[in-house]
């Protein structure tokens, strides 16, 4: 049996009081709700196509942004260029700055006026209170998770041999999906797990940009401005559970396919 010696045993009691604080809300919330709610909040109609729409939307916008995201990354990783340091800020800004003022950043940036908006609207879409729109409060909140995690892999992969391959002729963009990518994958699919679950999580930039198809986050927040805590503590439980599920189905199948490698 391992000992720990009385410094350790400081640290171990200030870990179980932070885990204490992270799970002690969460397991009274969930023994405030019974299995009967549930069940009957699960058959609303407009409970279930909330959760879909979050889901599909988040793990659409992290698949669609990452073509961007993850080859900017190994730039990043690779590259010294001038303002490298304000590029890497740049990339962290929306994690630091309040969602609510992100919110109203982005509703101007896809409203029917700006550049973006006229193009959609040019083609029958407009991106204010659209899934689009949606997809697009989310990305710009949850996008750094990606970049910093694929960035970390890429640092990781020995540079001895991107330069070996080029040596004996391959190309970089072979030398790119042969070497760097594979080995840095684990990495980037923590980066996409991440980015997917910030992304499904977002309220403040989302509700700004379209209240209307509703999110989870807004329902919830929607249900509890109208009818208490009673009608919106259901709909979290579930959400909660339905999330925690899929986080944990996918770090599960990402750790299956890097064994297998």
């Amino acid at each position: 049996m391992q000992r720990y010696s009385s410094f350790q045993l400081v640290f171990l009691f200030l870990g179980a009081l932070l885990l204490l604080f992270i799970l002690a809300p969460l397991l009274g919330m969930f023994f405030a709700t019974q299995s009967s709610e549930l069940v009957d909040t699960w058959r609303e109609a407009e409970v279930r196509e909330s959760i879909w729409l979050t889901l599909w939307v988040s793990m659409a916008a992290t698949f669609v942004f990452s073509f961007a995201a993850i080859p900017f990354s190994y730039l990043m990783a690779r590259k010294d260029f001038p303002l490298k340091r304000l590029v890497t800020g740049i990339i962290d800004l929306p994690v630091v700055i309040p969602h609510s003022a992100a919110g109203i950043a982005i509703l101007g940036f896809v409203s029917r006026n700006s550049v973006l908006g006229k193009a959609g609207s040019a083609v029958g879409l407009d991106f204010v209170g659209h899934p689009a729109g949606i997809a697009v409060a989310m990305a710009f909140v949850s996008i750094p998770f990606l970049v910093n995690a694929a960035r970390d892999g890429f640092h990781a992969v020995p540079l001895r041999l991107e330069k070996a391959a080029l040596v004996l002729g391959a190309s970089p963009a072979r030398v790119f999906f042969t070497i760097s990518l594979p080995l840095a994958w684990r990495n980037i699919v923590s980066g996409l797990i991440l980015m997917f679950a910030r992304g499904m999580s977002e309220f403040g930039a989302v509700i700004i940009v379209a209240y209307h198809p509703m999110i989870t986050p807004v329902l919830i927040y929607e249900r509890f401005g109208a009818f208490g805590l009673k009608y919106a503590r259901p709909v979290s439980v579930l959400f909660i559970l339905i999330s925690l599920s899929l986080f944990i189905l996918l770090r599960t199948l990402s750790r299956e396919r890097n064994k297998s490698r």
